[in-house]
């Protein structure tokens, strides 16, 4: 069981400002709280601005990517169902939040819920 959360940037914030408070602020942050929020894996996926990623979303007729996705595994689907009852959950939840909003348009940021189905 995994949140994945597709992050656009606030527009005040340049894509390297952005990259650097995701990975420098915010994942110290998660990392702190991955005990209690009973996190069994957190990955960031960046963005890359490059000629080979604008050709792949022209060849595909796509919109402009996200900047960047964050996927965070929990211990179970119990494990995350719990967290709305843990005062301390609920606490670091709060502050999770708080921060992503210094650095991620959360209005233009799909996140959900989902379960993975390997192929290969």
């Amino acid at each position: 069981m995994k949140i994945v959360f597709c992050l656009t940037r606030l527009s005040s914030l340049s894509p390297e400002a952005f990259r650097d408070y995701w990975l420098n602020v915010h994942a110290p942050l998660v990392r702190r709280h991955r005990k209690v929020l009973r996190i069994a894996r957190y990955v960031q996926t960046h963005t890359l601005a490059d000629g080979m990623s604008d050709k792949l979303r022209v060849f595909r007729s796509s919109p402009e990517p996200f900047d960047g996705v964050a996927e965070i595994w929990y211990e179970s689907a119990a494990a995350l169902e719990s967290l709305g009852r843990d005062p301390d959950a609920r606490a670091a939840s709060r502050e999770l939040r708080e921060d992503e909003a210094r650095f991620v348009d959360l209005a233009r940021s799909p996140i959900w819920i989902g379960e993975e189905r390997a192929i290969f």
